[in-house]
């Protein structure tokens, strides 16, 4: 299942969640802000290793790192994660 590194107050993680239960698919929500040290410390990693952005995404090992919302972009991505079929 689809994981989704976010935070209540981000607006971009409120859009990628709308998102992702307007168009039925299944995600599991952390709150990046209550997760463990080594959790937080791979979400960095993916981006760039400075500090966490959200919302980053993470599929079967695969990671996207934080970005603003963009419908299609989102889209796409899901595709190349293999979330979704590449024909929708």
């Amino acid at each position: 299942m689809l994981n989704v590194y976010a935070a209540d107050w981000c607006p971009h993680c409120q859009q990628t969640v709308a998102f992702l239960k307007k168009n039925a698919i299944a995600f599991n929500y952390i709150n990046i802000e209550k997760q463990p040290e080594d959790v937080v410390k791979q979400v960095i990693a993916v981006n760039g290793g400075k500090d966490w952005v959200v919302p980053t995404l993470e599929y079967k090992g695969q990671w996207r790192e934080g970005k603003v919302f963009d419908a299609d972009g989102l889209k796409n991505d899901l595709r190349k994660m293999g979330v979704i079929p590449s024909h929708v």
